[in-house]
């Protein structure tokens, strides 16, 4: 059917929002043009009934019409008509009406896990900038270990969030931001431990030389990727060559299915004809065409190397994972010419890309490159692409970290070829959506923590509360003390895309910003310098170590279910790992090493000490703040 004259309301667009600082924007019916054509509102109508039926648990809707009911496990419950049967289990089921049509039938428990009495504190690591004396340039999963183990056994931390381990395309030049992936599905095989790889030991001296080309990388604080990827994928299609094998190589595979051969495929097509599918020849532009098939055969010995490295990364993840709750991170949105948007591409809109408007530390807006999901795209695919990507991230986890927990409620888009300044805000199904996510939170036994900072709307905060989810509260943005921050929280005093204590305290930040060609907001800073002398009670020319203590003894008096510190405040580095706004050539993001190896910043007396005023909020609580399958604190 034509549209000739869509309503945006109808598909969600937002021709007017409140910013951050309550003053109210409207979208220019230009861009609120470009966006419904984004959306192919000329094209298509929104999907609002039929393909899918999200329930809560023991809640009974009346049916359409009468249905066989088949659970996910294949057991056909029979025919109901009128009402859902009752006592239906948590899952993914379907309804077969008589004319052969089917609705996906979602059971959700509608809240998300949250361990009893969870009261803890941890490390937020980047951990690709942790490297340890082992390392190949970069950290990696036994460097996750290590520091997990260290930390519960010496420090009594009860969990570390780390960054995105999301996978990047095979290819040099390697991606440096884990925020712009080419799959959240799978991980990144730069962070295998070599060694730790069976079989790697047959390499003997070429095994050795290797290494020591990888370790001499750790003397530039510049982390080269591509330098690391070379030195690796050597090590991995060496010992690949000799595998012989394994039972649960072969479990996983049946398990991940089609999913990992899509991405495998891509991987093996990738290395070929570049990581942008969109610059492929045409027949290998989608995912299932014969063209691909025939690779997948011919290229089949390659195709499963690339399954074969998730599966070392998914058995080194679980041994990291072990010694406490590992918080992952999930970014907001994939590389537009990356595995995910090649698999998926009838569920994103090439047209735009994801982005925040202006706020007071990015006073030009944001465009993140990351192609949104289209929503009614995705609510008739029975939302299977999020349910996936939550499931995946919250493999072997203890916790989640929803980055942008917004973009489950409205994503700001930005047409292609505009700027931020000329986006606009769609709205997405979030209550069904919020219903996925605590299905898969309570099936992983993982809690929840949605970052929500910038422009956020009142409902998302209600209804982060309503399903047990952790909000998040940063020092930078709060005028409240620690101490009257909520209880259901993940508090902290910075991220990674904003100053730390050093750059904050000494200025830097600001020469940082201006260096990379941004205009900083000089009186916002002013106001925080101005807080952390009135809750410290230090003098404004204070070191920066004594800043970082008494930072974190108030931050320690929060009543959060989580605080967390980061290593780099501890070092009192002045650098942030990432700059908003700014490319590689500008700031060097996601790409600056710790400036002493792991092993050292563990046993460095001001990592100590922050531990030291952190662990007694900890004390005890390890065990619950991240074991799968506690019971879960009361509403």
């Amino acid at each position: 059917m034509n549209v000739t004259a869509p309503d945006p309301a109808a598909w969600g667009v937002l021709t007017s929002f409140q910013d951050a600082s309550g003053t109210t924007r409207t979208a220019s019916p230009d861009t609120v043009a470009a966006v419904l054509e984004a959306l192919g509102a000329d094209r298509e109508r929104p999907e609002t009934e039929g393909a899918v039926m999200v329930v809560r648990t023991g809640r009974r809707p009346r049916l359409d019409a009468p249905a066989t009911v088949m659970l996910e496990d294949g057991t056909d419950l029979g025919v109901a008509r009128g009402r859902l049967p009752a006592g239906l289990p948590l899952g993914y089921h379907r309804l077969v009406r008589e004319d052969g049509s089917e609705t996906r039938l979602i059971v959700s428990p509608g809240r998300c896990h949250l361990p009893r009495a969870l009261h803890t504190w941890g490390w937020a690591v980047q951990l690709y900038a942790a490297r340890s004396a082992a390392s190949w340039g970069m950290g990696d999963l036994a460097d996750l270990a290590e520091l997990g183990r260290r930390s519960a056994a010496e420090m009594g931390a009860g969990m570390l969030l780390v960054n995105p381990l999301h996978a990047a395309a095979p290819t040099v030049p390697q991606q440096p931001s884990p925020y712009f992936p080419s799959s959240r599905l799978y991980r990144n095989p730069l962070y295998l431990r070599v060694e730790e790889v069976p079989g790697a030991a047959r390499l003997g001296a070429r095994l050795e030389t290797l290494a020591t080309a990888g370790r001499e990388l750790n003397t530039q604080r510049l982390i080269d990727r591509d330098a690391v990827l070379r030195l690796k994928s050597e090590a991995l299609e060496a010992i690949w060559d000799d595998f012989p094998g394994d039972p649960d190589f072969d479990a996983y595979r049946a398990t991940e299915g089609e999913q990992l051969e899509r991405f495998a495929t891509w991987c093996t097509l990738a290395e070929e004809h570049g990581a942008r599918f969109q610059d492929w020849p045409e027949g290998l532009r989608r995912p299932d065409t014969a063209e691909v098939a025939r690779v997948r055969e011919e290229r089949r010995r390659r195709v499963d190397h690339h399954a074969w490295l998730q599966w070392l990364l998914d058995r080194q993840l679980a041994t990291a994972s072990a010694p406490l709750a590992v918080m992952h991170d999930l970014a907001v949105g994939v590389d537009p010419g990356g595995a995910d948007a090649w698999s998926w591409q009838e569920i994103v809109a090439p047209g735009a890309r994801v982005g925040a408007p202006p706020d007071e530390f990015n006073t030009a807006g944001q465009d993140w490159g990351l192609p949104p999901f289209h929503p009614w795209r995705l609510r008739r695919a029975g939302y299977e692409p999020l349910a996936a990507t939550i499931r995946a991230t919250m493999r072997h986890a203890g916790a989640l970290r929803v980055d942008h927990v917004m973009g489950l409620f409205r994503l700001f888009w930005i047409p292609v070829g505009r700027g931020p300044a000329e986006g606009a805000y769609v709205r997405y199904p979030y209550s069904e959506m919020l219903d996925v996510l605590a299905l898969e939170s309570v099936r992983a036994g993982a809690y929840v923590c949605g970052e929500d900072l910038g422009t956020v709307e009142e409902v998302v905060r209600t209804e982060m509360a309503a399903r047990r989810m952790l909000s998040y509260r940063v020092f930078w943005f709060e005028t409240e003390p620690p101490e009257q921050y909520p209880r259901r929280a993940l508090s902290a005093i910075t991220t990674h895309d904003l100053p730390t204590v050093a750059g904050m305290w000494t200025g830097s930040d600001l020469d940082d910003q201006r260096s990379a060609g941004l205009e900083p907001n000089v009186a916002s800073t002013a106001a925080i310098r101005e807080r952390i002398v009135a809750l410290t009670g230090l003098p404004a020319d204070a070191p920066v170590d004594a800043v970082v203590e008494a930072l974190h003894a108030r931050l320690a008096r929060a009543p959060s279910a989580v605080v967390t510190a980061t290593l780099h405040d501890c070092l009192s580095v002045a650098q942030r790992p990432n700059m908003p706004a700014t490319t590689g050539t500008t700031w060097p993001n996601w790409s600056l090493a710790l400036p002493a190896p792991l092993e050292a910043v563990v046993d460095d007396p001001r990592t100590r000490r922050i531990a030291e005023l952190l662990r007694e909020r900890g004390r005890g609580s390890r065990r619950s703040a991240g074991s799968p399958g506690r019971r879960s604190d009361g509403p």
